[in-house]
């Protein structure tokens, strides 16, 4: 579907790090508690606003290989499921700990807009995620349109998630990080989820 490759697996896949609490989820939760809904969505968009970047960087040089160097790409769609593979690992050891939460000040939505952004523009993870994940599900021939389509499928999922944290789920959020049980178990899912994701696609690319 819109030339996507292993179509499902990639909505499944951007579905799983929407779960996992990387910088970005972290900052909207905090936020979101210290200051409310408005605080959230200005982290909210603040971190799409920082992904955004970093995957039309990672798009523009990926398109640059397809077209110069398909042998290349080929590598990288395998360096992508190694690391898919190597996240899931990582969180399969993950030590789990009881969160200590601390009293913020109040902020309006734009300073929250900006930390965010700078978290995740500063982040090398997530240029490193973005050129990892995106050649798994790309062909050599793969269009500019191909490309805007998985863009928009990663930031609307990325938003419809992050905004229904911001305003349901939050206070369930909070609670969970005082029990390491619950965030234990669905760390391992994650990890197990990726390292499947990781093996299926290095499969399917062959």
């Amino acid at each position: 579907m819109f030339d996507i490759q292993n179509y499902y697996s990639f909505i499944g896949a951007i579905l799983v790090f929407q779960l996992l609490p990387g910088a970005g989820t972290i900052a909207i939760l905090n936020a979101t508690a210290r200051n409310g809904i408005n605080a959230g969505l200005g982290a909210v968009f603040g971190t799409l606003l920082g992904d955004f970047v970093f995957m039309i960087a990672a798009l523009a040089g990926l398109a640059a290989i397809m077209q110069q160097n398909p042998f290349l790409f080929e590598l990288l769609q395998y360096f992508g499921s190694a690391y898919l593979i190597w996240l899931g690992i990582g969180l399969l050891r993950t030590k789990i700990e009881p969160e200590k939460t601390k009293i913020e000040p109040k902020k309006s939505a734009w300073i929250y807009l900006r930390q965010a952004f700078f978290v995740s523009i500063t982040n090398p993870k997530v240029m490193l995620f973005f050129v990892a994940f995106f050649p798994l599900f790309l062909r050599t021939d793969a269009t500019q349109t191909t490309l805007v389509a998985m863009i928009l499928h990663v930031s609307l999922i990325s938003f419809i998630y992050q905004t229904l944290l911001v305003l349901l789920g939050n206070t369930v959020a909070r609670k969970l990080k005082a029990f390491p049980l619950a965030r234990k178990v669905a760390t391992r899912l994650a990890g197990f989820a990726l390292v499947a994701f990781g093996i299926k696609l290095a499969i399917n690319n062959r």
